[in-house]
């Protein structure tokens, strides 16, 4: 069985984003909307993630994007930011240290998620808020990129 750190290395690209509360209701993110596209890359240590809004010919009607309970806070539909990472092995999850962002907020912000691979899918989940504070449980599904696509 490989380990997850090693599993997770390479690229990534998003193929759904989901927002749920616990009645099982689903939230749009307004910042990234509906079906947003990104990417995240996973080296030995480090990582950087990116993420965009498909439909960015419109501004955003909150100038200043609050910042979730254990989120990224993004501007104008993008949300871009690196550092480094560690995997705990047995209790499944990415520990990820931002040490460079789009936003000035989330440097030096220390993320907990838990992940799974699955041959070349890749779940990321975390619990989160809506802006106006509901509890809710995003899930990230990604496929694995190869040189080919």
């Amino acid at each position: 069985m490989t380990k997850l750190a090693e599993a997770i290395v390479g690229v990534w690209k998003l193929n759904s984003r989901e927002d749920v509360d616990a009645n099982g209701k689903v939230h749009i993110d307004p910042f990234l909307g509906r079906d947003p596209i990104g990417i995240l890359c996973f080296g030995e240590m480090h990582f950087s993630a990116q993420f965009m809004k498909r439909d960015r010919t419109q501004p955003e009607k909150v100038l200043q994007r609050a910042q979730a309970k254990n989120n990224s806070a993004g501007i104008n539909g993008y949300d871009a930011y690196f550092g480094t990472y560690s995997v705990d092995e047995n209790a499944g999850t990415l520990t990820t240290r931002i040490e460079g962002s789009i936003s000035p907020a989330n440097i030096g912000n220390v993320y907990v998620r838990d992940v799974r691979v699955t041959g070349d899918e890749l779940i990321v989940q975390l619990e989160t808020t809506t802006l106006d504070g509901t509890p809710i449980r995003r899930t990230n599904t990604f496929s694995r990129k190869t040189l080919k696509n």
